[in-house]
């Protein structure tokens, strides 16, 4: 759907609902703290991405394509046919039961390996990232001048 919009808004959002999609599949996995995740830094990601979009792009003079049915109801057919493909096949296969119970949180463990194991390459990388964010902001500013 991103690559099929012309308007930048539209790309970003769904962008973002690819995202929640994917936090979704992790909280089927009991991967509650990637969920958390996935919604928490890729929610970030999708503002800032919407707000560099806006700033370093002309979106004033994008053409609009006009809605067509001959596109729209061909998609719409496939789209409906293969989301009933998906749900046959998650109804008709058989699924392994998981046999080992995690013990403890995996919440946890994360947070413990974080902050003992790597905690200084953690904060080398939200150093950098603030740098590029910085600079980003700086290149979009002499480009006005």
């Amino acid at each position: 759907m991103m690559l099929s919009f012309r308007k930048v808004m539209y790309m970003a959002l769904s962008a973002g609902g690819v995202f929640l999609g994917v936090a979704g599949i992790y909280i089927l996995l009991q991967a509650d703290f990637l969920a958390f995740a996935q919604i928490l830094i890729y929610a970030g990601a999708i503002t800032i991405l919407m707000l560099f979009a806006i700033m370093l792009t002309k979106h004033d003079t994008v053409e609009e394509s006009p809605f067509t049915w001959g596109k729209a109801l061909p998609a719409g057919i496939g789209t409906f046919g293969t989301l009933l493909f998906i749900l046959w096949t998650i109804r008709t296969s058989s699924w392994p039961v998981a046999q080992a119970v995690p013990h403890g949180s995996n919440v946890s463990e994360i947070g413990l390996s974080l902050f003992r194991t790597y905690a200084i390459p953690f904060e080398l990388v939200s150093l950098v990232l603030i740098v590029a964010l910085v600079g980003t902001v700086v290149l979009a500013r002499k480009e006005e001048d």
